[in-house]
């Protein structure tokens, strides 16, 4: 099934270049200039990922990819003149997958694209032996279906999410440092000013309606990492 990318960007030059480089590597794009057509789109069409600029004239995109979120779990890639470390920390906690600043190459962004497109590809496969399930207090995670169910209730979750809480899960008991964390998930080398970690474990206790301070699954050991205890 040939992949459809969503590019949404008001920047007319800026979308009709990515529009560009990301057909030629054989991709369809459907590309639009505000988030209310980008909404309709992605109600109507099979979307396999979206690029969104932050700056729109109806909506900005950490709005818009909010609203993305609420039904769909297709990566997402954030494209933005902003560059500091809170405005990152925004679209990775509202359900992002990556992040881009103007000026960018093209080349790299259609990069970051397929290695999204493969992790999504390789997270959502079911592939491994009915056993690899876990159960930990009213957590049920099932890498075979791909789905977490909490007291009763399945969670919404993106495949980095799912594969994070996996992780913690798989190594329950034990303390995992954001940077051994960032390397097994992402499987790209850890930086020490990274708030990826930080920021997609927030969005995950948010979705399992955790308190930040007193969490009953994903703890926090200040200095050292996270843990999910037996």
């Amino acid at each position: 099934m040939e992949e459809k990318i969503l590019v949404v960007d008001d920047e007319k030059e800026i979308a009709d270049l990515v529009e560009v480089y990301l057909k030629n590597d054989g991709f369809k794009v459907c590309k639009f200039y505000n988030a209310t057509e980008a909404l309709v789109c992605v109600a109507h069409e099979e979307i396999s990922l979206a690029i969104l600029d932050v700056m729109l004239p109806d909506m900005d995109g950490f709005a818009l990819c909010q609203k993305i979120r609420e039904q769909h779990m297709f990566p997402i890639i954030m494209l933005t003149a902003k560059v500091s470390d809170m405005d990152k920390i925004t679209g990775l906690t509202l359900g992002a997958d990556d992040y881009m600043t103007k000026p960018f190459n093209p080349l790299e962004l259609v990069a970051r694209v397929k290695t999204q497109l493969r992790r999504a590809t390789r997270y959502n496969k079911a592939e491994l032996p009915d056993e690899e399930e876990l159960d930990i207090r009213g957590l049920h995670i099932s890498k075979k279906s791909h789905k977490c169910i909490l007291n009763g209730k399945e969670l919404a979750l993106t495949p980095l999410e799912f594969n994070i809480l996996w992780y913690l899960c798989e190594k329950k008991g034990s303390v995992v440092s954001s940077e051994e964390l960032f390397e097994q998930v992402w499987k790209e080398a850890y930086l020490d000013n990274n708030n990826t970690v930080m920021a997609h474990i927030a969005r995950l206790r948010e979705k399992m309606k955790e308190p930040a301070r007193n969490p009953k699954y994903i703890k926090t050991v200040w200095g050292v990492g996270y843990t999910v205890e037996d």
